[in-house]
């Protein structure tokens, strides 16, 4: 199934102006994972995948990307980077950034240029070396279970990353590249510039819009 977990009446009312399914959330949650934890709850299945609301994907491939390679392994909890093509992202603390080690689980995720290239004087965009983490996630029903019991962590609150909950507590989050890119909406600012790209988009598809 796929549903739209929402405390907002705007957004339950456009998903289901083209058939899609809201689940309204009454309480507060501290973040996206506790609210779909919360989901998960009331329904069956082993795994759930979050994608969030201010993270646009802008291929369907990115979710094939993510859930197929967890489904062959024995992670408990995934996501996604891809390589960072700019600089101006690189120094961006809008955007995060991930580093994995070798069997590609996270290592740490921060809004900091990780790694920092010491001898360096540009700080420079390293290919196969900076990754910008998208903000997709899959876990098993168990790992979620585990997550939302956990209290925040002093990094998460540094940080305002959630993930960084599973890494203070020792959980693995193992990682896998993809070469499709997603858009954030961190700010009013941002929506302009976002519609262009999706309309734009949908004009290469041929999907009309308004």
């Amino acid at each position: 199934d796929v549903l739209v977990a929402t405390d907002d009446e705007r957004i339950k009312t456009a998903v289901q102006r083209f058939g899609g399914q809201v689940v309204m959330m009454t309480e507060p949650y501290r973040t996206g994972t506790d609210r779909v934890a919360a989901v998960a709850d009331s329904r069956t299945g082993d795994c759930f995948v979050d994608l969030q609301g201010d993270e646009i994907l802008l291929h369907p491939d990115l979710i094939t990307d993510l859930v197929e390679p967890f489904l062959a392994s024995e992670a408990t909890m995934g996501t996604l980077k891809r390589q960072i093509d700019s600089d101006q992202d690189l120094h961006n603390p809008g955007v995060v950034k991930v580093t994995t080690d070798r069997e590609g689980y996270a290592l740490y995720f921060s809004r900091a240029p990780i790694p920092l290239v010491r001898d360096d004087p540009k700080r420079a965009a390293v290919p196969g070396l900076h990754f910008i983490h998208l903000g997709l996630y899959i876990y098993t029903r168990e790992t979620l279970q585990r997550l939302t019991a956990l209290p925040t962590g002093t990094l998460e609150e540094a940080e305002k990353l959630e993930q960084l909950r599973a890494l203070e507590n020792g959980m693995r989050i193992r990682v896998w590249e993809t070469t499709h890119g997603s858009l954030r909406i961190d700010s009013p600012e941002d929506v302009p510039g976002a519609l262009k790209q999706l309309h734009s988009r949908a004009t290469g598809l041929g999907i009309t819009h308004s």
